[in-house]
């Protein structure tokens, strides 16, 4: 079980939450954009070499688009980064406002219109893919070690290599759990019900992150590492 964090504060739950997000929004992309990730760009880079190759069921035009929506997104949080220097509450708080306004719009885009179309559907991977590409710039930032909130890899070797962490353990497990309620939701309802999902664990962190910035309140956790 994972122990409270002087030195980080709330970030790691706040992670974690992200997280399950980065889940949520894989299965979407995955199951209903055409097989493509907008927060894994490992499995793009790889779809896109079997899309070249000729594989069935696969876009390389799809790959192409969500690494480059990926790379703006990350462009974009590095600049928020940079802004922000000092206090890695108040730019975890903007950062995920920002990105849950990109995921409303998403929802809104998928309830609206849909997600068929091919339009829409190119649209979409660009918001999701620009929205996860700046969470994974400012989590960068933020130096929570053992907690990137969209790559396992590295987390799961870790793990199995060391045979220790919480928080590794904490992240696989997070991120599976959010990758099967945005497949069932997908599965079982519709895309803007996932989506709506992951619109609100953000908008979740955002206020909770906001409260714990407050001024009057212990401060530590705040300063950059």
């Amino acid at each position: 079980m994972l122990t409270p964090d002087p030195d980080h504060g709330p970030l790691v739950p706040m992670l974690l939450v992200l997280t399950v997000v980065t889940g949520v929004v894989d299965a979407v992309s995955y199951l209903e954009l055409g097989h493509v990730f907008v927060a894994n760009m490992t499995g793009n880079v790889v779809f896109l070499g079997f899309a070249l190759a000729g594989a069935a069921g696969l876009s390389a035009t799809a790959s192409l688009a969500a690494l480059a929506a990926f790379l703006l997104g990350a462009l974009a949080g590095g600049h928020l980064a940079r802004r922000l220097p000092d206090h890695r509450g108040r730019l975890l708080t903007v950062a995920v406002a920002a990105q849950a306004l990109l995921v409303a719009a998403a929802t809104v885009l998928a309830a609206v219109a849909g997600h068929e179309a091919e339009g829409a559907r190119y649209t979409l991977i660009g918001l999701l893919g620009f929205a996860m590409g700046g969470q994974n710039a400012v989590v960068r930032t933020l130096k929570v070690p053992d907690l990137t909130t969209t790559v396992l890899t590295m987390t799961i070797t870790a793990l199995a290599a060391d045979r220790t962490g919480a928080r590794r353990l904490a992240s696989t497990v997070w991120m599976f759990a959010g990758a099967l309620l945005g497949a069932l939701l997908v599965l079982h309802t519709n895309v803007p019900v996932a989506l709506g999902l992951a619109l609100v664990l953000l908008a979740a962190v955002a206020a909770v992150t906001h409260v714990a910035s407050r001024p009057h309140l212990p401060q530590a956790w705040t300063a950059p590492r």
